[in-house]
């Protein structure tokens, strides 16, 4: 799943007042099996993305910090929901260098875990004291997002066993998997202020052709960074054969034998990987793949520009914004 850094200096909402909140809903509570793996993902900590683009967004629409918190808890939990599942699926042994919760306990206690902690998560979008009809629309909201990320989640898994994947299907995967959530972090906060349709549409679209373009860049830093830079394994994706962005596009663009030379690289793991690595960029940098991403990422960086420009905000608020993706743009890792 997608990590991304937030440099905004807008953290309204503290996040050692969200980090007491997680506490008190898992502290000594009963049956200890279920709620303490609960307790111990949640207590991670992290990076705490989506917390802070609900309370951004809560800011920017003049909406109401204190009560952001229970969004903002909501989308967190969901997200540490699908890590739960996503480490019993990919069988994980560390994240964010601790074991994972299957490993840490086992399968059956991960799972159960994970169901009650996405509920969990719906229970705080119910107490937040707003009107109801806000308290729907933000529910609705909830439910859309997270069938989505199980409707990506499984395009993802189906994706490595097709022979064929279009470009329109990985952006839309990734789409479902990736940037829905930051999208609907981002409209909670826009639902929770009570700011116009417009509004809240537009700062959706924002968050998924923000989460798109972050995506694609960490397809292209799997390519074309360094491990000390981008934090993990180079050409990691390249390694597990994962059909990212910059394998698709390849085959699009290859001629017969480019065509035939990615498929035999990418049709095994037992490959010398070096040996796998290097044909494989030699045959993306004959396609000009590093370039033609980088213009996929920056048209989906002016996309979110566009979103920008469309909000019914002052223009501090939309500098706010404006900074991000043009940050975004520009980051290294």
């Amino acid at each position: 799943m997608l990590l991304i850094f937030v440099s905004l200096q807008i953290y309204i909402i503290s996040m050692e007042k969200l980090e007491k909140y997680f506490s008190s809903l898992t502290d000594n509570k009963n049956p200890i099996n279920l709620y303490q793996p609960i307790g111990y993902i949640l207590q991670q900590g992290g990076k705490r993305v989506r917390p802070k683009l609900v309370e951004i967004s809560t800011h920017i629409f003049g909406g109401n910090i204190e009560k952001a918190i229970y969004p903002a808890a909501s989308f967190e939990m969901l997200h540490n929901f699908t890590l739960i599942h996503d480490d019993i699926m990919d069988l994980a042994p560390l994240r964010r260098g601790k074991e994972t919760v299957y490993k840490k306990w086992n399968n059956n206690i991960a799972i159960l875990s994970g169901d009650a902690l996405a509920t969990m998560a719906l229970q705080q979008i119910l107490l937040t004291p707003v009107a109801s009809d806000q308290i729907l629309k933000m529910a609705s909201l909830f439910a859309q997002t997270s069938l989505e990320i199980c409707e990506g989640q499984q395009y993802d898994l189906d994706f490595e066993t097709m022979d064929q994947v279009s470009i329109d299907q990985y952006i839309e995967m990734i789409r479902l998997k990736t940037a829905v959530m930051l999208a609907g972090c981002l409209k909670v906060g826009a639902i929770l202020s009570e700011t116009s349709e417009n509004n809240q549409n537009e700062i959706y679209n924002f968050g998924i052709h923000v989460g798109l373009a972050f995506q694609l860049q960490d397809d292209l830093f799997d390519v074309y960074s360094d491990a000390e830079t981008f934090g993990k394994q180079i050409g990691g994706d390249i390694k597990s054969n994962k059909k990212t962005f910059l394998y698709l596009l390849a085959l699009e663009k290859a001629n017969e034998t480019q065509k035939a030379a990615l498929k035999k690289w990418f049709s095994s793991e037992t490959i010398n990987f070096d040996e796998k690595f290097i044909s494989v960029k030699s045959i993306f940098d004959q396609l000009n793949i590093k370039t033609e991403t980088e213009n996929k990422i920056h048209y989906y960086v002016n996309e979110a520009l566009s979103n920008v420009e469309n909000l019914t905000v002052s223009t501090e608020m939309k500098t706010v914004l404006i900074d991000y993706a043009q940050q975004l743009a520009k980051r290294i890792k």
